[in-house]
């Protein structure tokens, strides 16, 4: 698989990543139902051994779940295979009510707390990226679904991004963390922080549907930032093998039944996945190899987060690396775009 500089972390990376958050696990605010953690791990060592050099995970997936398991799976690796870990910080649960949506938080203390939890999950010594998941408002995380992710309530008690970065600085600093970088943040946020340390990566969500972080892939473009972007199938809308039906049957504690891509903007999102299958068709791949390559072939973007909760799962997108829209292809993508209505931002760059 291609690899590519990953900003000036020193890291290069392969332009498709694994996204452990959806073999998190049941019983917390933002699950996807019930998993194996065994047909996980295996998803994990098949995207790893086709050439996937890096997993993203978070510590709230699962409540530290996500991160064990991702530990277990990289730990029966020979070193030479072993893949980065990024991992991210911010989102607290409360451990008396897990189902409670978990708060921003990023008070330092909290994020000292957080990475020493973080590498003992993982069975490491530092972490390769570490990621401010999102701006700290001190309030819990609503999230729609699209990215917006945010009640717009901050509270007075709210850690300022000045405080929060210079800690993140100073894990760099200190060997515990390898690169820092910011999720889910605007480019006058990540401009702020920036001035205090460089912003090693940004992870905004980008995909055909969702669109919004046009600006702050060219902010990072600009700075010389690494971008690595998530929900690049929007989870699981662009991969061809959704329709009402099968949302309908998603299961209760499927985060998704809630979100907004799968109930009011779901006809527009299935018209654009659709409009993606005579392209797939003339390159030979899966409907979500073209929705990844089409990510991909945005500029300024590094790599995309791709999830997967089983190794079938993982060989339904591995390829998409290797897929190159034409022009043409990218023009026919776009006008889907527009006329599909689905998602929010410009169809093309």
């Amino acid at each position: 698989m291609t690899t590519v500089p990953l900003g000036s972390t020193g890291m290069n990376v392969s332009r498709l990543g694994f996204g452990s958050w959806a073999v998190s696990g049941p019983g917390w605010h933002f699950g996807w139902g019930a998993t194996d953690d065994a047909e996980s791990i295996a998803a994990i060592r098949r995207a790893v051994t086709s050439g996937v050099n890096w997993i993203d995970t978070a510590a709230v997936y699962g409540l530290g779940h996500s991160e064990e398991l991702v530990g277990r799976a990289v730990a029966g690796l020979p070193e030479a295979e072993r893949p980065y870990l990024f991992t991210k910080v911010g989102l607290v649960w409360d451990p008396d009510n897990p189902l409670a949506a978990p708060r921003r938080i990023m008070k330092p203390a909290s994020v000292r707390r957080e990475v020493e939890d973080s590498l003992r999950r993982l069975g490491v010594e530092h972490i390769d990226l570490y990621q401010v998941h999102w701006p700290d408002t001190g309030e819990s995380l609503e999230f729609a679904g699209d990215g917006s992710g945010a009640n717009g309530a901050v509270s007075p008690n709210a850690t300022p991004l000045q405080e929060y970065w210079q800690v993140m600085a100073d894990l760099k600093a200190e060997g515990k963390v390898r690169a820092i970088g910011l999720s889910n943040h605007s480019p006058e946020q990540l401009q702020a922080a920036e001035e205090i340390a460089h912003v090693d990566v940004v992870q905004p969500p980008f995909s055909a549907i969702n669109r919004s972080a046009a600006a702050e892939v060219a902010w990072a473009n600009a700075h010389g930032t690494g971008v690595i972007v998530y929900s690049p199938l929007q989870s699981g809308l662009l991969t061809g093998t959704f329709s009402a039906g099968r949302v309908a049957s998603l299961p209760a504690d499927d985060w998704r039944r809630a979100s907004r891509d799968f109930t009011t903007g779901l006809p527009a999102n299935l018209r654009l996945a659709d409009a993606l299958r005579p392209v797939a068709a003339r390159h030979g791949v899966t409907v979500a190899e073209v929705a990844i390559a089409w990510t991909l072939a945005w500029p300024g973007i590094t790599g995309a987060i791709v999830g997967a909760r089983t190794a079938a799962q993982v060989d339904g997108w591995i390829a998409a690396d290797a897929v190159r829209l034409t022009p043409a292809d990218l023009e026919e993508i776009a006008v889907a775009i527009t006329t599909s209505g689905a998602g929010v931002g410009p169809a093309r760059p």
